[in-house]
């Protein structure tokens, strides 16, 4: 008869809720941290088991991607001294070790001239791509599909040679070398590249 009426004002409503049981709170927290509990911890172990697998494999054929872009203007120049003139460079051609956790780790890019480095290589690819370009435009050919078929020429040309040198490396017996420094080794060629791109772009012009 009354149930009709709604929330009055100044008149208290009865609660709603229905009774708890003498045991449902408690189960329904126990319950529920428990399934926190151990879907946390069985979480945690696949995904710290997964993790170190990935970290292990990244380690072991890509090493450390920002140990080759510790680069600065002087390693740059120097390099590329080294890369276009290496009967000019005076001194040794290993890298330099050091002491890292009880094992020998290999000194930066910023700190030793023959460390490899991918900073050089991608700016000599994009240097690559934009004389391609002028060239082009100079000889009146360019449009987007040319630069773009250049674009892939060279990415097909820079994976041929990471290959070549990675089978050579496997039939000389030489271990297991990390892909990014084949990749940065590579790489090196374009620098020769957009120095030829570079003179014939002047002559064309």
């Amino acid at each position: 008869m009354y149930n009709n009426l709604g929330a009055q004002p100044g008149v208290p409503m009865p609660p709603t809720n229905p009774q708890p049981t003498p045991f449902g709170n408690a189960f329904y927290g126990a319950g529920s941290g428990l399934i926190r509990g151990g879907l946390g911890a069985y979480g945690e172990k696949i995904l710290g088991s997964s993790s170190e697998y990935v970290q292990s494999n990244i380690s072991r054929y890509f090493s450390d991607p920002q140990y080759y872009f510790q680069v600065n203007d002087q390693y740059a120049r120097k390099k590329l001294k080294v890369v276009l003139l290496p009967f000019l460079h005076r001194g040794h051609w290993t890298r330099i070790t050091e002491p890292v956790g009880g094992t020998l780790s290999y000194k930066p890019p910023i700190f030793d001239i023959n460390a490899p480095d991918i900073y050089i290589p991608f700016m000599a690819f994009g240097t690559y791509v934009v004389l391609a370009g002028v060239s082009l435009g100079l000889q009146g050919k360019f449009s987007p599909e040319a630069l773009n078929w250049l674009f892939v020429k060279g990415l097909f040309g820079w994976f041929l040679q990471v290959m070549l040198l990675k089978v050579m490396l496997l039939s000389l017996g030489s271990g297991e070398a990390p892909l990014l420094d084949i990749l940065a080794y590579a790489g090196y060629t374009f620098t020769g590249i957009c120095e030829d791109d570079e003179e014939s772009a002047v002559r064309g012009g």
